[in-house]
């Protein structure tokens, strides 16, 4: 037992920190391992690969996301504000390279290979960045004269701006929702919110109508005789054969022929396998650590806090909606991932990063260092 009395920094850490957020955390991880084991092997042999190929990658990457979590939980909220934006630049650096020297693969370049591993850079810069817009939000509130906000929107655009150039759009809207969803917890008015909302509206209105791939997917999903519906198809299927419980692990008969199965269209794997059952307590996990991090950040008194911790849920929170949505044929196919569930070492390393932060920032810390905090970012000049 770790008694309460001890002054060490894993004490201090395991009596503040929410261990019910971290255990359901936990929880998710070990969800998206026997996954994983469920709907790879027929992807990596169908292309070749060893059966176990995706899966023992997908356990690999699970120990330094796992470090990288609990790592960063310990950080202070100094720390995240440095730590982010550090991340968000060398994320940016990542991104202007990938455009100029990472592969070109089904018309888009999201990928850059350093080392002899991949590297997503758009994965990183969203954590980082909806800490730094917490940021400057929080400023904004306590010093009104800075034009921080404005420089929230400056480096919206730029973030939104190299998306584009990839293209990456379902990456973009996921930025724009979670900047949206903060501007409006900020207390920024109204009108400024519904201005953001049509001003993406008309941005993916213009992709209809200039972006081949976006306007084929939009098509697909309105009318699907009129293109190739094959994985959500599939998808539906495998939700259908399962049932409430399954047909059992290691029986399903959608992953034999879908592409993604073991990537965006894990939760179909899931639901024919292991039941309608299981979806449900996965999506009651993404639930509970949605509004639990939401309630833990409104009882903070720490502005910066607040507003970063409530970003980071709801960045999580919408991209795990968008996957399961578009397995359900509720949204256009999207490249996106379900957290801790999918294939994706990019991914699993960054959402390990929101997450770690999102326990730091939702700690019991004494009231004194919240305002001792608070005075220190009043600072001119501080991070």
């Amino acid at each position: 037992m770790i008694s309460r009395e001890q002054r060490t920094p894993f004490s201090e850490w395991w009596w503040t920190v929410d261990r019910l957020l971290l255990a359901a955390i936990v929880v998710l991880m070990l969800g998206g391992v026997i996954l994983s084991l469920a709907a790879s092997p027929p992807v990596a042999t169908r292309i070749g690969l060893d059966s176990f190929h995706f899966f023992n990658r997908h356990v690999m990457f699970l120990l330094p996301s796992f470090i990288v979590l609990i790592g960063v939980s310990f950080l202070s909220p100094r720390q995240i504000r440095r730590s982010a934006l550090v991340v968000f630049a060398v994320s940016v650096a990542l991104i202007m390279a990938t455009l100029l020297f990472g592969p070109e693969v089904k018309g888009s370049r999201r990928w850059i290979t350093i080392l002899g591993i991949n590297i997503q850079a758009s994965e990183s810069a969203k954590p980082a960045f909806v800490v730094l817009a917490a940021w400057l939000f929080s400023e904004s509130a306590r010093r009104p004269e800075m034009p921080a906000t404005s420089m929230a929107v400056g480096i919206l655009l730029l973030l939104v701006t190299l998306l584009v150039m990839e293209p990456d759009f379902g990456q973009t809207m996921l930025i724009l929702m979670s900047w949206g969803a903060l501007f409006f917890i900020a207390g920024m008015r109204i009108v400024w919110v519904l201005g953001l909302a049509g001003v993406a509206a008309a941005g993916l209105f213009a992709a209809y109508l200039f972006v081949p791939h976006v306007a084929g997917r939009i098509k697909r999903f309105m009318n699907p005789a009129s293109g190739d519906t094959f994985q959500v198809d599939t998808a539906m299927e495998a939700f259908s054969n399962g049932g409430w419980l399954g047909l059992g692990p290691g029986e399903g008969i959608a992953k034999r022929t879908l592409p993604d199965s073991h990537t965006d269209f894990v939760f179909a794997v899931g639901a024919e396998e292991f039941g309608i059952v299981l979806c449900l307590g996965i999506l009651a996990l993404y639930a509970f650590i949605v509004l639990r991090t939401l309630s833990r950040a409104y009882a903070s008194e720490d502005l910066f806090a607040r507003f970063a911790a409530a970003g980071l849920a709801i960045l999580f929170g919408v991209q795990a909606a968008i996957n399961m949505a578009v397995n359900l044929q509720l949204l256009p196919a999207k490249g996106m991932t379900l957290p801790f569930i999918s294939y994706g070492g990019s991914s699993m390393v960054s959402l390990a990063y929101g997450v770690g932060m999102m326990l730091a920032l939702t700690r019991h810390r004494p009231q004194i260092e919240v305002e001792s905090a608070s005075r220190a970012s009043a600072t001119p000049g501080y991070a």
